[in-house]
């Protein structure tokens, strides 16, 4: 992407745009006619299995109100027990605490480009497949990777949180 097409973007994806292109990664954020604010919808709106959707959840670290990020398969739920084992106490975050640490809105959050770096964990089922999809900085806004760009571009930690 040049940067006449990047001021288009709303501006949650053009900082991963910019993250992307910063990291060299060979794909640009997809805006998507609906908005995929869920991994059922993203799926639905790419043609893919729910597993490939690399869905990011969001938690409030008791200890000091940090972000912890989660990216998992759609197809998956988090196991707040195993994140807590990892990261400390967790709990829940609302919409504005979402929108304040990561700069993304429910529905949009990327696993990177956030306005204060959380603490993020991948699932390592996301590894069971060669491409997966993640949410780009917008609920109508998507990015093709592998789980092995996820670890990469992210520097997270791969555990088993589900």
């Amino acid at each position: 992407m040049c940067g006449a097409e990047l001021t288009s973007l709303p501006e949650g994806v053009q900082r991963v745009a910019r993250v992307l292109q910063d990291k060299g990664h060979p794909h640009s954020p997809r805006m998507l006619d609906d908005a995929a604010r869920t991994a059922q919808q993203a799926a639905d709106a790419l043609g893919i299995e729910l597993g490939q959707i690399a869905k990011s959840i969001v938690f409030r670290r008791k200890s000091d109100e940090s972000a912890v990020l989660v990216v998992t398969s759609g197809d998956r739920r988090v196991d707040e027990k195993k994140v807590e084992a990892i990261v400390g106490k967790l709990g829940r975050a609302d919409a504005d605490f979402v929108k304040s640490r990561t700069g993304f809105s429910i529905g949009g959050v990327s696993p990177f480009g956030h306005a204060t770096e959380p603490v993020m964990l991948i699932d390592r089922d996301l590894f069971r497949f060669d491409e997966i999809w993640a949410a780009a900085g917008h609920p109508h806004a998507v990015v093709r990777l592998r789980p092995q760009d996820l670890e990469g571009l992210t520097g997270a930690p791969v555990a088993d949180v589900v």
